[in-house]
């Protein structure tokens, strides 16, 4: 993402989200817990252009994305957004599923590490949320659930049926997409949903010190890693090798790889600055 911008300046408050800065650190907050942090359109759109202004901006090296109260996310809210769509014309439900897209490809295209903190419900658009992102750190009351056959529709939404067999498998994912059951924890950290499993109540925790050590390291490196995992997952080996080594040249160029080397001779821990 580029990190030229227009006349445009940063946001200051977002009415769908909490956002806090520290050290680093960006924590992103759904917000609705009455509602067990059901996504409304004004959260959609929040989520893809806050992802885009972080992206542009060098303070911020991870990100945590959170539920307040008993869950993570329960999806899209029923009233404001299926009963919405009932009346709606295909061009205005295609702009809104383009721009449910548009925010997983912001969380899978930021240059910086994306943690999710799931505990309790994550469903629908909420389990798609934690796919999305680097890490998935969750408690034992997590369960994931993406419910979209259920409703009627493809379990393909919001670029789910190409992420999650490469998370879990075809196998794994044809089950999940096509019924629509719960999956709990223990199982989920199983097929590799999964990334940390915590003890209960300790999910915050966690997904936060995770930030801080990845806040707190080589960034430039981070992104790129990211970048190529996103980017080579289609490619040829070829293809990916290639891209590869031209990505390793460049870093070998930079001030973290000599800083790395420095700081093995001195004996002391490398100051990462991410360049």
């Amino acid at each position: 993402m580029s990190p030229f911008t227009g006349s445009a300046a940063r946001t200051p408050d977002w009415k769908h989200l909490r956002v806090e800065h520290a050290d680093g650190v960006a924590t992103v907050t759904l917000a609705r817990p009455e509602k067990l942090n059901a996504l409304t359109f004004g959260a959609y759109a929040d989520l893809r252009d806050l992802l885009a202004e972080l992206s542009r901006e060098k303070a911020v090296r991870a990100l945590v994305l959170a539920g307040e109260g008993r869950g993570f996310c329960s999806g899209g809210d029923v009233d404001e957004i299926i009963g919405a769509t009932l009346s709606m014309d295909t061009a205005q439900l295609l702009d809104f599923n383009r721009m449910t897209g548009q925010v997983v490809r912001a969380v899978r295209e930021c240059p910086f590490p994306v943690i999710a903190a799931v505990h309790g419900v994550a469903a629908g658009a909420g389990a798609v949320l934690a796919l999305a992102a680097d890490f998935r750190v969750a408690d034992p009351t997590a369960r994931f659930a993406f419910l979209f056959t259920r409703v009627g529709l493809s379990g393909g939404d919001m670029g789910a049926a190409y992420l999650l067999p490469r998370v879990v498998g075809l196998g794994h994912a044809t089950r999940l997409l096509m019924l629509g059951e719960p999956v709990r924890a223990p199982e989920a950290e199983r097929i590799g949903l999964i990334s940390e499993l915590t003890e209960e109540g300790r999910v915050d925790e966690a997904a936060g010190a995770l930030a801080r050590r990845l806040a707190e390291g080589p960034a430039l490196a981070y992104a790129q890693t990211k970048a190529l995992l996103t980017a080579e997952l289609d490619m040829p080996l070829a293809a990916a090798v290639e891209m590869d080594a031209s990505t390793q040249a460049l870093l070998m160029n930079g001030e973290d790889y000599a800083e790395f080397h420095a700081a093995f001779s001195e004996k002391r821990p490398p100051k990462w600055r991410g360049r």
